[in-house]
């Protein structure tokens, strides 16, 4: 892929959210960078994952761990397993640069993650800064905002 059009970045999103709620995290995990980040800010419109607390900002090292986690055989938190469905909108595509081969869309959603007689809502917002590497799209850094993030919430099991 040479230049992403609109309908390959919309594509990209809608198979990612596919992987995630049919369990198929390692797959999931290809489609990142080396380098890249999973943000879930703590607080409406954060601004920095460093200096603020965050619900979540795990590099691909934390992303690693909690696939291996969420497949491990020996996890009790997870028997029987989580499960989860993302219910999305159509994503925006906020910015297309085809020259630095950067790409910025938002998709609103809300997410459901049930294990046994426990099943919780979030709506949420989801922020894909997207690049070409190697003329494949992966993500450099995904930042999850939920709707009511001031919220006590539960362990988040999976990934919205």
């Amino acid at each position: 892929m040479s230049t992403p059009s609109k309908d390959d970045l919309i594509d990209f999103l809608y198979e990612e959210v596919r992987m995630l709620d049919e369990g198929r995290f390692d797959e999931w995990l290809t489609l990142w960078t080396e380098d890249g980040m999973y943000w879930m800010p703590l607080d409406y419109k954060q601004q920095d994952p460093i200096h603020e607390t965050s619900l979540m900002y795990e590099d691909q090292f934390m992303l690693r761990l909690r696939v291996e986690r969420l497949n491990g055989a020996r996890t009790f938190s997870q028997k029987p397993k989580s499960r989860c469905h993302h219910v999305i909108q159509r994503p925006y595509v906020d910015e297309m640069d085809h020259d630095a081969g950067r790409y910025v869309t938002t998709t609103q959603m809300h997410y459901v993650e049930t294990r046994l007689d426990e099943q919780f809502l979030l709506a949420l917002s989801a922020r894909h800064d997207l690049v070409l590497r190697d003329g494949k799209l992966k993500i450099a850094q995904k930042r999850v905002d939920i709707l009511n993030c001031d919220a006590a919430f539960g362990n988040i099991q999976l990934l919205p």
